[in-house]
């Protein structure tokens, strides 16, 4: 999975987007592609160009207007639908324009075709919105994730700090925000509305391919934003692992409970040899589960052990995607599990069961018969 991380350090904007994006590795063209689709040639200039930020140096894109018209909301809505544009990059636009009008609108009390959207009715957000998701769309991005949101607290002027119309984009968005000490906008409504869009507000393992800096207006060090474009490699989950000892139970019912506590859900049992007091022999019983099973169990256990308690942690489990295969070989078809990291696989490893019938069937030895079909795995997988 392609995936794009926002890094809002400086806050986010559309045109700050717009830079991120195309320093990241984004054909330039496909921004000149969607003012030809919105049919804006007329009302847009667009000027592409390397600036520094103090110690930051990344692409800056200003969208100019010329001769500036005042859209309604029908009429943004309109120039989207109808523009000749992958339908990835018009959805995503059409959301944003959306939950635009839908802030606008509850901020003044008014139905969304009455809204005056003020400077966010102009060409530039047009260019802005579709400009990005045509941008993402060029550099195969499947997830956009983005960090937590800098928010300042005062006035700008007449204005309170964070902008209204920003806040009520990302409201029901999971957006995370984090107090900063910066007295102006950071996060514009045309950023916000990038991000409502379809954006999780977590930060990814990622292998990264590329990354690129948009600057923003402001010539004050540091004014920029960061996009981070890879492969997702891992996910990292919160697991609860339930632990007990016993030592009064015999070693075949320990295994069936072991396969019973697998059947419940656990995401993994484990039995230790343990020598516990007094010298007796024992087991350490280890159950790692989501935190929703916990409960289901820690019953389980109570219920078909000997054990009077459980302890219980919390952990962190990172892990590799994997999927299945079935591969065709000279003595039968078999599923292989193949390992993948960043969306490549990296390893297999063929199914117990499916191995052991060819052996029977066959007379091979499994060991024979699993290097066998691993073999053919890694084959068919660019592996060998």
């Amino acid at each position: 999975m392609t995936i794009a991380y926002f890094d809002c350090f400086s806050g986010i904007s559309g045109d700050m987007t717009l830079g991120a994006l195309i320093d990241a590795g984004a054909d330039r063209a496909l921004l000149d592609a969607a003012i030809e689709a919105l049919r804006l040639g007329d009302e847009v200039t667009v000027d592409v160009r390397h600036e520094t930020r103090g110690h930051v140096g990344g692409t800056r894109v200003i969208v100019e207007t010329v001769d500036r018209v005042e859209r309604t909301v029908p009429a943004l809505r309109a120039a989207v639908e109808d523009a000749d544009a992958p339908e990835r990059v018009k959805a995503p636009t059409l959301d944003a324009i959306n939950r635009l009008a839908q802030a606008e609108s509850r901020l003044h009390g008014l139905p969304e075709d009455k809204v005056h959207l003020h400077e966010l009715g102009g060409a530039d957000t047009l260019v802005d919105l579709m400009g990005a998701f045509w941008l993402l769309h060029g550099l195969a991005v499947d997830q956009v994730f983005s960090s937590a949101l800098p928010v300042p607290r005062g006035r700008m002027g007449p204005m309170p700090l964070p902008a209204p119309a920003s806040v009520r984009v990302l409201e029901g968005t999971g957006a995370i925000f984090e107090a900063t000490d910066e007295q102006r906008e950071l996060v514009t409504p045309t950023g916000a509305a990038i991000l409502a869009a379809g954006a999780r507000f977590e930060r990814p393992a990622i292998s990264l391919a590329s990354i690129g800096y948009g600057i923003g207006s402001r010539d004050t060090p540091g004014n920029a934003l960061a996009v981070w474009i890879g492969e997702r490699v891992e996910e990292k989950t919160g697991v609860t692992i339930i632990e007990t000892n016993i030592d009064d139970m015999a070693p075949n019912l320990v295994a069936a409970m072991c396969e019973d506590l697998m059947e419940a859900g656990a995401l993994d049992v484990s039995v230790t040899p343990a020598l516990m007091k007094k010298g007796r022999a024992g087991h350490l019983i280890t159950v790692m589960s989501a935190p929703e099973l916990v409960a289901r169990l820690t019953e389980h256990l109570l219920l078909h052990s000997t054990t009077l308690g459980v302890r219980m942690t919390t952990a962190q489990r990172v892990t590799a995607q994997r999927r299945i295969i079935e591969i065709q070989t000279p003595l039968g078809s078999a599923r292989v599990k193949v390992k993948e990291l960043g969306g490549r696989a990296v390893e297999v490893a063929p199914e117990y069961e499916d191995c052991r019938r060819i052996s029977r069937q066959t007379g091979r030895d499994l060991r024979d018969v699993m290097r066998l079909v691993a073999d053919a795995a890694r084959q068919e997988l660019g592996l060998s």
